[in-house]
């Protein structure tokens, strides 16, 4: 019996034991437009040439899935767009996609953490995510990390949800899970987690308060 079915069976809903989150654009906003500019300003390329590629190579979800190490990621990226820098460079050029502000408060992180186990499930790849630990307290508050390339999987695929439930040290029905894109809450979802889609802080409390997690 999954985590759906078992929430309804019964007198009394399942509680929820932990909260799942995703990164890029719940925690941490980004505008990809930004990171296109970086390179095309090094590469000499027009920023339409640049995205182009970028997607025509398929490299970025090969990277994201742990499907190449790093080094060379980097190798191939740069032959791909012609780029003359080093890896500082090039960790500054694929990070800038980053805004300064969290989409979701810190303080709500630390509220929710008084009383729930709370783990990280996103699609990421290891320069974003080590420069997105330096530079982002709110990282810390996390119990645990289900990360696409450390897992070799990616949402919406079920080994990534079984990884991060795993993390929860929970059932899965017993996971709240928020995420911006609507296909990997539907994904979550069928695997039997408590999932609703990401649209900014005010709405997930309504969602949290909705479930008894936030007063």
């Amino acid at each position: 019996m999954n985590g759906r079915e078992d929430k309804v069976s019964g007198d009394n809903e399942k509680v929820i034991r932990s909260l799942l989150f995703d990164l890029g654009n719940v925690l941490v906003p980004f505008e990809i437009q930004r990171g296109y500019q970086a390179l095309s300003a090094n590469s000499g390329l027009p920023e339409e040439i640049v995205a182009e590629r970028i997607r025509d190579s398929g490299l970025y979800s090969v990277y994201e899935s742990g499907g190449i190490e790093t080094e060379a990621f980097l190798n191939r990226f740069s032959e791909l767009l012609d780029l003359k820098c080093d890896l500082a460079q090039f960790r500054e050029m694929w990070n800038s996609i980053f805004l300064p502000e969290t989409a979701t408060s810190e303080e709500l992180i630390i509220e929710l953490k008084r009383k729930y186990r709370l783990v990280l499930l996103s699609n990421t790849n290891e320069l974003h995510f080590g420069w997105l630990r330096e530079r982002y307290p709110i990282l810390n508050h996390f119990d645990a990390y289900t990360l696409s390339y450390a897992e070799k999987a990616m949402k919406p695929d079920d080994r990534i949800y079984a990884a991060a439930v795993a993390n929860a040290k929970c059932e899965p029905g017993e996971c709240f899970f928020t995420d911006d894109i609507e296909r990997y809450v539907e994904g979550a979802r069928a695997y039997g987690i408590d999932a609703e889609q990401f649209v900014g802080e005010a709405r997930l409390r309504e969602h949290l308060k909705a479930r008894g997690i936030l007063s």
